[in-house]
């Protein structure tokens, strides 16, 4: 598999550079990583086990990839080391080409991807297959229910190659410059509110849910639809050099439910064009499960208004501004969702 031009892989060339279905060999620096994950649900280990792409190691999303929930969030960023013997165990190493996939849409896998290329490795050299799981079984490509034990990678993690920032940051963002929220509507409206205590989202960000940027077969839409996307709302305004050159700059961030699905915000405006790969999109990893662990954090409701809107009359609680907690619960899995 060639070093690639956009983090997306379709299932043709990964089953080419596994040397399915030709008289090719394997790609020798390929890894392919199973990130099958069903949010608050049992571990997807035993469906890895009665089937997947060939060679593919799994990784748990909960237990490999993040770190245990607390304040920091519901799925934090994970401690380097422990992350750099996961890669490891898996056989990547520097010069490795990874491709992970999920069941299908992309939003765990997207997961793996953000962090690759968060502890140093290149972007032309990690991927997310288009389609997953449920494409690479349509397609009628082999599965496997072998186990591999590859070599160990000597990958060094280096964190903080990719954009972070926190939450005195998105709060700021919120107010000064383009906070994207990538959950359902339903959720940034404060609406429902499946997973954590309070419901809303944070004062002045825009909703672009993630759940759109793929179809109903699962695959990406095209660049030019996935652009379309983010009509109005500007994930470029850092990069910008308006007629006030700098000062025209307004900062930019993404968050989610817990970090997860937010690194789709990232992936989906490097696709459409709208970022290039050395300057991605800024992630808050936390995200609204970390934003809510602070009560005194203010908290927003009903569709987009700006964070410096005026405070409602006494009594009043205009949708889109501030507003006291409430706590919103429905039974998980009644919608699909965005982490």
């Amino acid at each position: 598999m060639h070093d690639r031009s956009t983090p997306l892989v379709d299932v043709a060339e990964l089953a080419a550079a596994l040397g399915v279905g030709t008289d090719a060999e394997r790609d020798p620096a390929l890894v392919v990583l199973d990130v099958r994950h069903r949010l608050g649900g049992p571990s997807t280990l035993p469906e890895y086990r009665e089937g997947h792409i060939p060679g593919a190691v799994f990784v748990d999303l909960d237990a490999d990839l993040a770190d245990p929930p607390g304040p920091a969030g519901r799925h934090p960023l994970p401690d380097p080391q422990r992350l750099q013997g996961v890669l490891r165990a898996a056989g990547i190493s520097a010069g490795s080409r990874v491709v992970a996939y999920d069941h299908g849409n992309g939003l765990s896998a997207v997961r793996a991807w953000w962090l690759l290329r968060w502890v140093g490795m290149p972007a032309d050299r990690v991927a997310v297959l288009d389609g997953g799981w449920a494409a690479w079984c349509a397609a009628g490509y082999p599965v496997s229910t072998e186990v591999p034990a590859p070599e160990p990678g000597d990958l060094v993690v280096v964190p903080g190659s990719m954009p972070t920032v926190d939450a005195d940051e998105a709060g700021r963002i919120g107010r000064e410059g383009v906070l994207v929220d990538a959950r359902a509507a339903a959720r940034y409206r404060g609406e429902t509110e499946p997973f954590d205590p309070v419901a809303g989202h944070i004062p002045g960000a825009h909703n672009v849910p993630v759940l759109e940027f793929v179809g109903e077969d699962g695959r990406w839409l095209p660049p030019e639809q996935l652009a379309d996307r983010f009509a109005g709302v500007d994930v470029a305004a850092d990069l910008a050099d308006g007629p006030a050159g700098d000062a025209g700059r307004k900062p930019v961030a993404a968050y989610c439910g817990s970090g997860i699905t937010a690194a789709a915000l990232v992936l989906a405006a490097e696709v459409a064009g709208l970022r290039p790969a050395d300057r991605p999109l800024p992630l808050y990893p936390g995200s609204w499960s970390n934003w809510v662990a602070d009560p005194s954090r203010p908290v927003a409701t009903g569709p987009y208004a700006p964070a410096d809107s005026p405070a409602p009359a006494e009594g009043q609680l205009p949708e889109g501004t501030a507003r006291s907690r409430e706590t919103r619960r429905i039974r998980p899995g009644s919608e699909r969702r965005a982490r």
